[in-house]
């Protein structure tokens, strides 16, 4: 863990926007996972099923949708690793079970690394509600797996498109910053 802390301090310079947070350059965003966690806002989640697929969407993503086979195919092969893992559903009587596994690790969900294995659950508890439950493991940040859950509430009203690049002058405004103050500190060594 101290070792993962360095390095993303390390990244967390200012010399390049290659070093910025990945949300920063709105290449993903944690809440996105899996697993899934609320986001602060722009939290709308859409769920729906074919006959061989369960798409799952949400409102502030950098990824687009998860796509999650149904028909029991096996996993991607190891060497090829995704932002978002590698998915596959199938049904546990009324829950809906996904395991994803094949994380890049860029975008390290409390730590984890590529060995990220989660294991989600979907149960309709009614109408109006969903119980979202996960399980993580990865055995080179934690010692043992850990679960979490929560309730995904049905609610009215449209989903937004969310463009993070869009108007995204962040990165240039804070490498500009960066770039001003070494020329300050610069400046001052001269004196």
């Amino acid at each position: 863990a101290k070792e993962r802390e360095t390095e993303r301090r390390k990244r967390q310079s200012l010399d390049s926007y290659e070093n910025r947070p990945v949300g920063e350059r709105c290449l993903v965003w944690p809440h996105e996972g899996p697993p899934m966690l609320p986001a602060a806002y722009n939290d709308i989640l859409r769920i729906f099923q074919t006959e061989d697929y369960v798409v799952i969407f949400q409102e502030m993503n950098n990824n687009g949708p998860r796509i999650v086979p149904l028909d029991g195919r096996p996993h991607l092969p190891s060497t090829i690793r995704q932002w978002p893992g590698d998915s596959r559903g199938h049904w546990d009587g009324e829950t809906l079970v996904v395991d994803t596994i094949n994380f890049n690790a860029k975008n390290p969900f409390n730590g984890s690394g590529k060995g990220l294995h989660v294991v989600e659950r979907f149960t309709r508890d009614d109408e109006k509600a969903i119980h979202y439950e996960f399980t993580v493991e990865d055995p080179t940040a934690w010692a043992r797996s850990w679960s979490g859950e929560f309730p995904l509430m049905k609610r009215e009203g449209p989903l937004f498109e969310y463009a993070c690049h869009e108007g995204n002058y962040d990165i240039r405004h804070i490498l500009e910053a960066a770039r001003h103050l070494d020329k300050v500190a610069a400046a001052k060594e001269t004196e």
